[in-house]
Parts: structure tokens; C-alpha cells; sequence
């Protein structure tokens, strides 16, 4: 019971915060992590063992889902020499790094240190996008700080498996990991394509416009991770792969009524869990410098420092370097590789200056097993990673943006233009088409309907009036899923009208449609 009313504590005082970090432009979960530093602290509150198995699946498949579901193929693509910087060299580069000081300063065995590394290197979008979206930074930085997000979560993580693994046995070389990968990652894509495809014809058509579709969208997700696990493959990239799927073909497939619930439970539910994540760590580091005291905790805080630092400057140090590069094939060479953008110092800084850490590096220090050498340090120095990036980067990333005076974006606002323009278009041409190109009665049945309407002695009023709205509504969704697939749109701005179209089909249907009726 204290436990639960710990957590129930804690889930309060996010709510607040979240107020406060709206009126203060702030990134909420930099907020989040002082909460939970300080409800951590408190003398009160009990210590939680976690299972490293279940932290990993709790925590991490539905974060990676929700990012994996939003994330566009095509702009992956168009962002993809960035994104191979940041996802692989920049966090291998990351990982290395800290592993050497792991192993130089702390003592810590090679596998040890290379877990220390994996856990710290990947960053995480949330924070950091929280803000950009305020200011409106240029869509295809931000875009690729999402993938960047998502993707490095996967590499990351399989780097992090296969230490655990190295370090876990007795004399096992890494090297003798590493051919289990050429078979993990392509069978992990396989099983989550597979679960994907069953999910979109199979669960998703019987359990269509009824509360258990969102049930069973959480039971596949955990599923898509579960599965791989058992066979041996890497269950990180078969949740990405299940929710990219996803992505790209569930909202054609699912009705309007189960996307509007879905977007909202799920938003809350990686909300509570980053609520969590946050009140365990607080905990963890609480137990740590209980047992830590007088030289031994000086070291140890000593090297977490060290590891924030060389994390912040790693990723800040290749991000210039990588523009500094690209800028010299550019000018001196003449040449520029199509599609591929490259960025000015300031996009660069800002991309660099964006690393903050958040619930996967959390994730992963949890799922370290109780007797891993050295986890009490490295645990504790993921606890810095975290805070420190967040209060420290995550503080001065909107003074930052006003300083580099990037201009806002104004290209979403512009798409979403002509997308209504041309819906509205499509739209009006089935009216007349229904009306066999009489818009005059098209008109005519309008006003029709509308009177009728006022009167309610008259049902079959909204029959007339709610078969044209549907008509037009059916227009407009096809109008819309073509210009997705023309490319003249991207998916941030596909999603942000699809849910004007749902909820305007969901204000159509008539209140006894059984399709309302959830079970």
C-alpha cells in the first residue's frame, strides 16, 4: 500500500509540473527528473526491487512503440547520411568513450564499462522536441532528432544485450557475441512485420470499435517484444519494426472512434510510465549512496560527473564535426549528394546541444541484475546522465534557440493549407457527383436537412443531412491518403488533419449508431 500511494504522490506531482513547465517553456521531463530526485530522497519512501526482464519490457517496448508509430519511413530516408552520424557513429562513438573511462578510472571490467557506455549513449526526442515544437525549429531538424530518437534506442540497446551477455559469462570473449546479431536483428524485423500484419488483419477487424481493440493493441506490442525474446532475437527491433508497420497502415485500417482513444490512452500511459521511471531512479540512487560513504562515494561521484561531461561533449564535438566536413565537400569540392541536407553551425549545435538523456538510459540501468560488476556506479552514473543532460541541456535549450535566432518553420502551416484546399475540393466534387453535378441541389438539400433537423419530430432528418457529411468526409479522407502517398505532405502533417477527420466523422455519426457502442 505505501508503495501505491508513493506512485499516486508522484503522479500528482507530475500533473502539476506539467502545468508548470507549459507556462514556463520548459521540457517537462526535465521537471520530472528533480520530482523524482526529490520524492526519491524522501526517508519515507519504500525501496523497490524491479525484475530486469520486466523493466526492460515494461518500459521500453511501449516508449518504442508510440515513437516507432509515429516515425515516417520517407523521411528516414530523406534524412538518412544524418541519421547514420548520429545513430551509429555518434553513438558508438559514445559508448566507446565512456567505456574507456569506465575501464581507465573506474576499473570497471571491459563488458562492464561497454554497458555503462551503451546505457548512457542514446538520447532521447522527448525533451528536446517538448521545446522545439514551441519555437518551431526547421520540421526536417526536428524530424531527424525523432528518428535519431528511435533508432538509436535499437543500436543502443543491442550493444547493451550483448555486453550484459559478455559480462554475465565466465571468460566470453564480445567478439564471440556478435554473429548472433546477423541473425537477431533480421529475425527480430521479421517477427514484428509478422505480429503487424496479423494485428491489421486479424485482431484489428474483429475487435473494431470496441475498448478491447485498445487492449490488444497493448498485449501485441508486449507480444511483438515477448515473442522475439523467447526466439532468441532482438526484441528492441522487433517492437520498431511492428510499430513502423503499424504506422503505415493501421490508419487506413482502424476506425475513427478507436484511433481518437488510442492516441489518448497511449499518450497517457507512456506519460505514467515516464513518471515511474523517474520515481524508481530516485529510489535507486537514494540506495546506492546509502551504501556508498566517505572516499568511495567521493569516487563515485567524481566519475559520474566525468561520464556527464564526456557524454554532453562527444555528441556536441561530432555533430560540428560531421557539419564541419559536410560544409567542406560542399564549397571546396562543389559536390552534394542528392537528398541529403547539411546543416548550417547553428543546426548543428542545436542538434548537438540536444542529447539529453531520458526513460530508455533509465530502462536499461534497471535491467542491470543485482550482482552485475559494478552496477551500483554505473547505475548511479546513468542517474547523472540523466539529470544532468535534462536539467543542464534541457534548461537552456529554448534560451538556446532564441540565441542562435533560428527562424521559425512556417512549412506545416503552409501544407496544411493546401491539404484543406485540396480536400475541400475533393469533397465538393462528390457532393455535385452525388447530386449528378447539380450543385445548386446539392444546396438546396443542405438547407433541406438543416430544417428538417430542427425539428424533432422528424428522425429521418439527419438520415439526408449525415449521407452527404459522410459523403464529403469519405472524399476528403481519399484526397488526403493521396497526397501522403504523392509526398506532398509528410506524416506529421498526414496525422494532424487525419484527427480533424476523425473527429469530424465521429461528430457525424448519428447517436444510435451501434458503431458508438463500446464493449
Amino acid at each position: 500500500m505505501d508503495i501505491f500511494e508513493n506512485v499516486l504522490l508522484m503522479l500528482v506531482a507530475a500533473c502539476l509540473l506539467l502545468l508548470v513547465s507549459r507556462r514556463l517553456a520548459l521540457p517537462y521531463p526535465s521537471l520530472l527528473a528533480l520530482a523524482g530526485v526529490g520524492l526519491g530522497a524522501m526517508p519515507w519512501v519504500p525501496h523497490i526491487h524491479f525484475d530486469p526482464h520486466l523493466a526492460l519490457a515494461l518500459f521500453i517496448a511501449p516508449a518504442l512503440l508510440d515513437s516507432a508509430f509515429d516515425t515516417s519511413p520517407r523521411e528516414l530516408r530523406h534524412n538518412w547520411m544524418p541519421l547514420v552520424s548520429l545513430v551509429l557513429v555518434a553513438v558508438l562513438l559514445t559508448t566507446a568513450v565512456v567505456a574507456w573511462a569506465g575501464w581507465a578510472f573506474a576499473e570497471l571490467p571491459i563488458a562492464a564499462a561497454i554497458t555503462l557506455g551503451a546505457i548512457v549513449a542514446p538520447p532521447d526526442a522527448v525533451a528536446a522536441a517538448a521545446v522545439m515544437q514551441q519555437f518551431r525549429i526547421p520540421r526536417r531538424t526536428l524530424s531527424l532528432i525523432n528518428g535519431e530518437s528511435l533508432l538509436n534506442d535499437a543500436v543502443a540497446l543491442l550493444v547493451f544485450g550483448v555486453a550484459v551477455s559478455a559480462a554475465g559469462a565466465a571468460h566470453q570473449p564480445i567478439a564471440s557475441s556478435l554473429p548472433m546479431l546477423l541473425v537477431a536483428v533480421p529475425g527480430g524485423a521479421l517477427v514484428g512485420i509478422l505480429l503487424a500484419k496479423i494485428n491489421l488483419h486479424v485482431v484489428g477487424p474483429i475487435f473494431a470499435g470496441t475498448r478491447s481493440a485498445i487492449i490488444f493493441q497493448f498485449v501485441m506490442t508486449f507480444a511483438a517484444w515477448i515473442v522475439a525474446e523467447r526466439l532468441h532475437l532482438s526484441p528492441i527491433i522487433s517492437v520498431v519494426a511492428f510499430g513502423m508497420t503499424l504506422g503505415q497502415y493501421a490508419p487506413g485500417r482502424s476506425a475513427p472512434r478507436d484511433r481518437v482513444q488510442s492516441y489518448a490512452v497511449w499518450g497517457a500511459v507512456v506519460f505514467t510510465l515516464n513518471v515511474l521511471a523517474f520515481f524508481l531512479m530516485g529510489l535507486q540512487a537514494r540506495g546506492i549512496l546509502d551504501r556508498l560513504s566517505g572516499p568511495a562515494l567521493t569516487h563515485a561521484l567524481q566519475f559520474a560527473g566525468l561520464v556527464l561531461a564526456l557524454v554532453i561533449a562527444v555528441r556536441v564535438a561530432w555533430v560540428m564535426f560531421y557539419g564541419a566536413v559536410m560544409r567542406t565537400v560542399k564549397h571546396r569540392l562543389g559536390l552534394k549528394p542528392k537528398g541529403i541536407s547539411i546543416p548550417s553551425k547553428r543546426i548543428g549545435f542545436l542538434v548537438g546541444w540536444s542529447g539529453m538523456r531520458g526513460l530508455v538510459t533509465m530502462a536499461t540501468a534497471f535491467a542491470l541484475p543485482a550482482d552485475f560488476p559494478g552496477r551500483d556506479l554505473i547505475v548511479l552514473s546513468a542517474f547523472a546522465v540523466v539529470l544532468g543532460t535534462l536539467v543542464i541541456q534541457g534548461f537552456t535549450i529554448g534560451p538556446l534557440i532564441k540565441a542562435l535566432k533560428i527562424e521559425p518553420d512556417e512549412s506545416q502551416d503552409k501544407e496544411v493549407s493546401l491539404a484543406r484546399i485540396a480536400m475541400m475540393d475533393a469533397a465538393l466534387s462528390a457532393l455535385e457527383a452525388e447530386r449528378g453535378g447539380e450543385a445548386n441541389a446539392v444546396r438546396d438539400e443542405y438547407r433541406a436537412a438543416r430544417t428538417i433537423a430542427a425539428d424533432e419530430r422528424q428522425p429521418q432528418a439527419q438520415t439526408a443531412h449525415d449521407r452527404l457529411r459522410a459523403t464529403a468526409i469519405r472524399a476528403q479522407r481519399q484526397a488526403l491518403d493521396a497526397l501522403r502517398e504523392s509526398g506532398q505532405i509528410e506524416d506529421d502533417t498526414y496525422h494532424r488533419l487525419e484527427e480533424e477527420m476523425d473527429w469530424a466523422e465521429l461528430n457525424a455519426i448519428p447517436a444510435n449508431d451501434v458503431r458508438l457502442q463500446s464493449v
